[in-house]
């Protein structure tokens, strides 16, 4: 008999992630994360399937291992357990750490082999900084969401020597260097690294290749590395071209917000040229609350992900072609991570779909046959029914239709209880996947509420005038795009319009903040991760620049957007939930809007978690994530009660 999935459903999660498949694609490597009630934290290890099925075999202990790569000769992993670089032969035995803290490589990054499997390279921080050690800045970016207080310290590139254990350091200075990759040549490597002008400013980054050395020599001065290319780029991961002639690049030629793009840098400093110029999609390297996959070769063919209607779908680029077609896969699957064997001319891929969190899943790209590996879901939940996703889009009153999705239980009578939830990014969406994070909306559902999560202006995937139609016009552009589709549901008789209530988080949270302001629909309002005042969020958000200069148009735009400006206006109960390391949206600001709903004698309750990052509603101890939904739920329960 199933049920619905509850909140405390989050401490039997298994969902995969990270996958590499072996060199001759017949195994494929992934991390299996799950969470651990009595340690109250992730518990990650490292998993091998079989490519043609069979039962996943556990290769690692953890409980915090992660970023398995397969060595070029496919009978090794290197992989990283608590930040540190660990090898691990695939027929059995005990890993052998590889760097310590000691060996000056404190947090080391994914591992990335030389082709002939004697080195790897990966990036670091310079220099640890002692967290009892006053803070002494004179530069910005001194702090980064996550991480914390840098202060002076910078990522730099390293190998190791896999027979001696070794350690070479290749770059050094003041700019941060990461995501190495080998030639195929295994003479040079690739990696981004911060380049100027406005680096003062806006941390913009461009490809760097460096010679490296066939031995291994501590202590020897590095080489300089060489920039490709004249134009700034705000760029995501390299690939090398299979003849070593250029780069392959995800990024912008432009300092400004927009897709990123796929762009072959020639290694001769000439300027990039675009490829899949006319796809409108924004390419999606991969990364937290972010799913996508490295752009890679298969031949001379060049395989990615995009975002598309919410779903991250992955493409394949021909060399004689500039049109890039859709793997034929489910529109609903939603990629997350990929990786290509040559060899077998198969790619590997981790995905979520609507009856899944994450599954492995494998598929031919020459006959385009695709193959389920795991069945994770089914196993650690197997009495679990989750709600179904209806297809909304809501043409407002200026013409633009805004997309979403309806989720509720279709047995439950017309005219309850809703529940509008606004993403974060601005640029990010939501999608119709089976959704591991907002366990609220879950809960919700079992009760007899409705769920409406719209695509606003500024969301992915639906072409990039969509994605840049909220630059400067933050909650002025997009308010509408909630508003409206709020009143149909309300005119159709499906929701009880005495009974609405709004939650939102990161981007979110400020819409929630300002909507709040701006209209007297909502019976109680939820924002998470907020923002309040963009002019103390200018000077404080690890980010704050970049929001300002390029989200927000310039400092004389601070004041008209920000929600505070507005809060006299603020009627509804409001519980606020904020990470109280947050140094995206700083504390500061949930505090801002605490005091201002307070004294003017609105009922209002902050709630902050201690040593929580922004994104810990994703990757923040389970207790915290847990606690969240669960006031989430019962603040707007009770607050909108008949």
């Amino acid at each position: 008999m199933t049920q619905p999935l509850r909140i405390d459903d989050i401490f039997r999660f298994e969902i995969p992630g990270d996958p590499d498949l072996s060199p001759d694609g017949s195994r494929v490597a992934y991390v299996l994360t799950g969470q651990d009630e009595e340690q109250d934290a992730a518990a990650s290890a490292i998993y091998l399937v079989d490519a043609t099925g069979g039962a996943p075999r556990k290769l690692t202990n953890g409980p915090a291992d992660a970023a398995p790569r397969w060595s070029p000769d496919g009978t090794a992993l290197a992989f990283l357990r608590t930040g540190q670089l660990h090898l691990i032969r695939v027929d059995g035995g005990e890993a052998r750490q590889l760097t310590t803290e000691e060996s000056r490589a404190p947090g080391a990054g994914p591992a990335a082999w030389s082709p002939d499997g004697t080195r790897i390279a990966f990036s670091a921080l310079d220099a640890p900084r002692s967290p009892d050690a006053p803070v002494v800045v004179e530069e910005l970016h001194w702090k980064v969401d996550g991480a914390g207080v840098v202060g002076a310290a910078r990522t730099q590139i390293f190998v190791v020597d896999v027979a001696s254990g070794l350690i070479e350091q290749l770059t050094e200075g003041t700019d941060n260097c990461a995501a190495p990759v080998w030639s195929p040549d295994g003479t040079r490597l690739a990696f981004i690294g911060e380049s100027g002008p406005g680096l003062e400013h806006l941390r913009t980054s461009a490809p760097y290749v460096i010679d490296v050395r066939a031995d291994v020599e501590p202590g020897r001065p590095p080489a300089p590395p060489r920039r490709c290319g004249t134009g700034i780029a705000l760029t995501g991961p390299l690939s090398w071209y299979p003849d070593g002639s250029a780069l392959l690049v995800t990024g912008r030629t432009t300092v400004s917000v927009g897709h990123l793009n796929l762009l072959r840098q020639p290694l001769d400093g000439g300027a990039p040229a675009l490829l899949a110029a006319d796809q409108d999609r924004n390419v999606m390297p991969g990364g937290p609350g972010y799913p996508g996959a490295l752009a890679q070769f298969h031949g001379e063919d060049i395989l990615f992900a995009v975002r598309d209607r919410g779903s991250s779908r992955l493409c394949v680029l021909s060399a004689d072609s500039d049109r890039a077609r859709y793997l034929d896969l489910p529109q609903r699957l939603s990629v997350n991570g990929a990786k290509v064997s040559q060899a077998a001319g198969t790619v590997a891929f981790v995905y979520s779909d609507e009856s899944t969190f994450g599954e492995v899943g494998v598929v031919d790209l020459d006959s385009g046959k695709f193959r389920r590996l795991t069945r994770h879901m089914e196993t650690a939940l197997p009495d679990v029914q989750l709600p179904i996703c209806q297809d909304r889009a809501f043409t407002v009153s200026d013409g633009a239709v805004v997309p979403g999705w309806v989720i509720r239980d279709p047995a439950a009578p017309a005219g309850g209880p809703l529940l509008i939830d606004v993403h974060g990014g601005p640029h990010n969406a939501w999608s119709p996947q089976a959704d591991a994070v907002h366990l609220y909306h879950h809960e919700l559902v079992s009760q007899g509420w409705t769920i409406l999560v719209l695509n606003i202006r500024g969301s992915d995937g639906y072409g990039e005038a969509h994605y840049q139609a909220v630059v400067g016009g933050w909650g002025e552009a997009d308010e509408r795009d909630v508003l409206e589709p709020v009143a149909t549901l309300v005119q159709e008789g499906l929701v009880d319009p005495a009974r609405i209530a709004l939650t939102g988080y990161s981007y979110g949270g400020f819409m929630s903040c300002w909507l709040s302001a701006r209209s007297e629909v909502f019976a109680a309002v939820v924002p998470g991760g907020v923002v309040t005042d963009l002019r103390s969020m200018a000077g404080t958000s690890d980010e704050g620049q970049v929001i300002t200069e390029l989200e927000i148009g310039g400092a004389e735009m601070l004041e008209r957007l920000s929600p505070l400006t507005y809060v006299d206006a603020v009627r509804a109960p409001t519980l606020i939930l904020h990470g109280a390391a947050d140094d995206r949206c700083p504390p500061g600001q949930a505090e801002e809007w605490f005091q201002a709903l307070r004294i003017r004698g609105v009922q209002a309750q902050l709630v902050l978690y201690p040593g929580a990052s922004h994104l810990f509603i994703l990757n923040g101890r389970p207790s915290h994530r847990v606690d969240y939904c669960r006031r989430v739920a019962d603040w707007v329960i009770t607050r909108t009660a008949s």
